[in-house]
């Protein structure tokens, strides 16, 4: 009989394959398998084709788009994978009437000056909130603004859309705990935007988008399995649907699928199998979890995971230009600026860039007839790099291992060579124009008007659906409709649900990984994956690495309410 601790890892998003690799590292003490219900690993991270001839790339990424560079933990696996991220500078586009609603990170708006009392206030209520944020993670943003006596428009028109776009929160940000709010500006492991008590945002920061993920995540499959010498199996189209645990192991029940279709529903379910395993790790979301546990849940995992809420969200990807100007603006124009301070050095600087490199990647507006309501899109042309002619690997990667899909890559009539991709930063910021360190023989960025956009109706519930613009993006111009399944991050989630995870985990054979164990981030589900493993005996991928460990040991903290192994640690906590 084995010795090898025998796990099942359930889910093959970004946490369940963070688990599994780090099992790989130890192939003499785990037999550890992976079952993702879809076709292929990756969750949320997609890739998906479209016509090259006409948008100028033959794929994008779908639902992941890119993270902060303070996010060390993902970008040291991609580096260990082989696969390396593109720096973008994130312009950012919110709202659309110059006296109302319109501003952004790259030139002063009248907006911003309207609000100007406001905006030097919140950069002292956020050291409040750093000071006191056991106390704010209790309190919504909406009762804190309040609270400090802000306006309401200033909650509708600055606040909300910056923390929804940051966050992923959507119609729920007026919810959220008003904690998140320090995190955006002050912490070192998500701090994206520098505030500014004159103009908020003080600069475009440095975004980093990321390589091709389905051929990074068909790589990170391989690597496990090579790593792990055949003691780690990841294994696509099978869903768990029960488990009983027993004091001698977990069984398991699960089934074959045919993938998963546009609903996340499972297609062509095969004949239930029984299993079991010693060790159980549920890297996918609560409610999943759940519902797998059924009757064998106890009363702490019914509460502490019943407390995580869920909505469903569309994304339209389109080239509907027309649409786009409609709702948001997508080109400068002088009527936007501050009316004041014309003359100012610093100002005429920021005009003189915006006229000629202002290419927001992201937008945001509030609806008008409910500005607690929101909208928000992108552009894919600006974000993604392999628009601008760059490897789907990354400025200078090289898979780890070969596999069919980079294979199809290499050998693909209609890629570009490896070696004529451009390398280096694809978007301007106030530092300067865009640098490449190579330029593709006769590649060229689309013009605006086969630009790909990206347009996100959140929450299909009939109090948000009801303001939804979908129809007015012309049936001609849309590529692709989906629909994603979202945490929404309301205050009772870090009063219910993140301080209490570390009474369930490591009860009855069972861990709880992934984002919403403490905030929906690629990051976040990274460093939950290392965190079950651990606990379970596997080391830490990235230990030398101390900003990797500063997140881990946080997580840890956290999810398990442990510490780093002594032989791990430097300090009390890592």
């Amino acid at each position: 009989m084995s010795s090898k601790t025998r796990v099942l890892i359930v889910g093959g998003g970004a946490c369940g394959m963070s688990a599994a690799y780090a099992f790989s590292q130890h192939p003499d003490k785990f037999d550890a398998t992976l079952y993702e219900r879809s076709a292929n690993a990756g969750g949320m991270a997609t890739s998906a084709p479209i016509n090259r001839d006409k948008y100028g790339a033959e794929y994008i990424n779908d639902g992941v788009q890119g993270a902060s560079p303070v996010f060390y933990n993902t970008y040291a696996l991609f580096d260990k994978l082989g696969f390396k991220a593109s720096d973008v500078g994130m312009q950012v586009s919110f709202g659309r009437d110059p006296e109302t609603d319109f501003w952004s990170n790259v030139f002063p708006s009248q907006v911003i000056d309207k609000f100007s009392d406001d905006i030097k206030k919140f950069g002292r209520v956020l050291k409040i909130i750093k000071t006191f944020e056991p106390l704010f993670a209790m309190i919504s943003v909406s009762a804190m603004l309040k609270m400090f006596r802000f306006s309401k428009e200033f909650g509708e028109v600055i606040v909300f859309p910056l923390v929804a776009l940051f966050f992923g929160t959507g119609n729920q940000t007026p919810f959220i705990s008003s904690a998140i709010l320090e995190r955006v500006f002050m912490d070192p492991n998500m701090r994206l935007f520098e505030y500014s008590p004159d103009t908020f945002l003080a600069s475009i920061p440095r975004m980093c988008a990321f390589p091709r993920l389905s051929v990074l995540y068909s790589v990170w499959q391989a690597v496990v399995e090579e790593q792990g010498k055949g003691s780690v199996r990841i294994v696509t189209k099978r869903e768990v649907t029960q488990v009983r645990r027993k004091r001698n192991g977990v069984e398991v029940w699960s089934r074959p699928t045919e993938g998963t279709d546009n609903g996340q529903d499972v297609i062509d379910p095969g004949k239930e199998e029984m299993e079991v395993f010693d060790e159980l790790i549920f890297c996918c979301d609560a409610d999943a979890a759940l519902k797998i546990l059924g009757s064998d849940a106890s009363w702490l995992e019914r509460r502490i995971l019943g407390n995580v809420k869920y909505l469903w969200d569309v994304t339209v990807t389109h080239s509907d230009l027309s649409y786009m100007e409609k709702h948001y603006r997508v080109r400068y124009d002088p009527e936007l600026r501050s009316k004041k301070d014309q003359d100012d050095h610093e100002r005429r600087k920021k005009y003189a860039f915006a006229e000629k490199s202002f290419q927001p990647l992201y937008f945001i507006r509030s609806v008008p007839d409910d500005k607690s309501k929101l909208e928000m899109s992108f552009d894919l042309t600006v974000y993604q790099p392999q628009f601008d002619g760059q490897s789907p690997y990354g400025p200078q990667g090289i898979p780890a291992v070969e596999t069919e899909e980079t294979r199809g890559i290499t050998h693909s009539h209609s890629a570009i060579s490896k070696d004529s991709y451009r390398i280096g930063s694809r978007q301007a910021t106030e530092d300067g124009p865009p640098t490449h360190d190579g330029e593709v023989s006769g590649h060229h960025s689309p013009p605006l008007e086969r630009h790909v956009f990206q347009t996100i109706f959140l929450d299909n519930a009939p109090e948000s659906r009801k303001f939804w613009t979908k129809d007015n993006i012309s049936p001609k111009e849309v590529i692709m409709e989906k629909w994603w399944k979202q945490q929404s991050h309301r205050w009772q989630h870090y009063a219910g649900t993140v301080p209490w995870m570390g009474l369930i985990n490591g009860k009855r054979r069972t861990q709880f990984a992934g984002a919403w164990t403490v905030l929906n981030m690629h990051e976040i589900a990274v460093v939950s994956g290392f965190g079950a493993a651990y606990r379970l005996g596997a080391d830490f991928p990235f230990k030398e690495n101390p900003d990797c460990k500063r997140l881990f040991a946080l997580c840890l903290a956290a999810n398990h309410m442990m510490r780093m192994r002594s032989e791990d640690r430097d300090g009390f906590w890592s």
